[in-house]
């Protein structure tokens, strides 16, 4: 059996912008990598049953900002705003949780002739 409450799988991870050995334009590509990869290996994961789709929570923070809610196609503008800052750290937070399609309801009004 399923159980309804289980923890579901976070990425929270503290990046480094800055390597001495690296390219800045590597680092950043190599962030958006690994975020990439770690999205594709979630949704491969089989939905519990009711569930349509997996939905994706985000949470940013660049150096040592309080930490705000973004968009989930906003990751790499907020990676890329990092790099343009010149900024130390990046913190990502990418939740999967369960998506449910919005299910539209059948109008029983019609036109009138």
């Amino acid at each position: 059996m399923i159980d309804k409450f289980k923890q579901r799988e976070t990425m929270k991870k503290v990046f480094k912008l800055e390597d001495e050995k690296k390219h800045p334009d590597r680092v950043i590509e190599a962030i958006k990598h690994e975020v990439r990869k770690y999205i594709k290996r979630e949704k491969k994961k089989t939905l519990p049953e009711g569930v349509d789709f997996w939905k994706f929570e985000c949470k940013s923070a660049i150096d040592d900002e309080e930490v705000k809610e973004i968009d989930f196609l906003e990751i790499t503008k907020a990676i890329d705003e990092a790099s343009i800052k010149k900024a130390k750290t990046l913190y990502l937070e990418i939740i999967a949780t369960n998506g449910y399609k919005e299910k539209k309801e059948n109008n029983e009004e019609t036109e009138t002739e």
